[in-house]
């Protein structure tokens, strides 16, 4: 009986503190490795698990989204269970659905939301201290509100792309920023069409120093508009980072 491929696709949760990030690397375990390993041993295929968004060590997801192909004949959603009670507890399926063949989650035009949250406080959380960057000084949460204001729209964002970055597009469009405060935590939402590498905690980090006073909205907006390098401030860590969801559009 002849079997068709099909492409299934995963939204996976994680708490990236034990692994390198999504991406395979020769130095350590990443998300896309043990994913992918126990894949093939469920279906007994060799398998090539392509993800969405590259998210670094420490980095955490609600909504990766990744596909694999296979020529198993289940229903997508048995992939659910089936993996979860395989796989590590800080790696969970969310959904699995059969989609076309030529979807590839990378190619498609996305909407994609990231959180950041800073933990403003006097002294640490220590159930925070994964899931947060602890910053005790004061923060000016309305001027860093006034200065995300300027992100918003289609702009050129080198200034707040690691030197790292490969892709020379780096003109990107944010629909949404916003900063609430709840108790000592405050939470960054920023939505948009793409993130260009360490491109939310760059923001971040230039956002905390108008925080601190250090900078201004100006600040922002020149690094915005300028063509030189001209660098707000510093990359904010990787543990207060959360991709919350990645949108398909037609």
């Amino acid at each position: 009986m002849e079997h068709h491929l099909r492409r299934i696709k995963l939204v996976v949760a994680y708490d990236g503190t034990n692994y390198c990030g999504w991406q395979v690397q020769p130095n350590g375990t990443s998300i896309q490795s043990v994913l992918q390993q126990h894949i093939e041993e469920l279906t007994g295929e060799k398998i090539m698990l392509t993800g969405a968004s590259r998210t670094d060590s420490g980095v955490h997801a609600l909504g990766q989204v990744a596909v694999f192909d296979t020529e198993k004949q289940w229903p997508a959603e048995r992939f659910v269970p089936a993996l979860n009670q395989r796989l590590p507890k800080d790696i969970v399926i969310q959904s699995a659905e059969e989609v076309p063949l030529g979807f590839h989650p990378r190619y498609q035009n996305t909407i994609k939301t990231y959180e950041y949250k800073i933990l403003n406080s006097r002294v640490p959380v220590p159930t925070e201290r994964l899931y947060s960057y602890f910053v005790p000084q004061k923060l000016d949460v309305e001027a860093m509100q006034s200065a995300a204001n300027e992100i918003l729209g289609t702009h050129n964002f080198h200034n707040f792309s690691s030197t790292k970055t490969k892709v020379k597009d780096t003109v990107r469009t944010i629909t949404d920023i916003s900063l609430r405060k709840e108790g000592d935590m405050i939470y960054l939402r920023i939505t948009g069409d793409g993130f260009l590498y360490n491109m939310v905690r760059i923001i971040v980090g230039g956002l905390l120093k108008v925080g601190f006073h250090k900078k201004t909205t100006e600040d922002i907006r020149r690094s915005l508009e300028t063509e030189e390098r001209y660098v707000v401030g510093s990359t904010a860590p990787p543990q207060g980072l959360t991709l919350i969801n990645i949108e398909y559009l037609e």
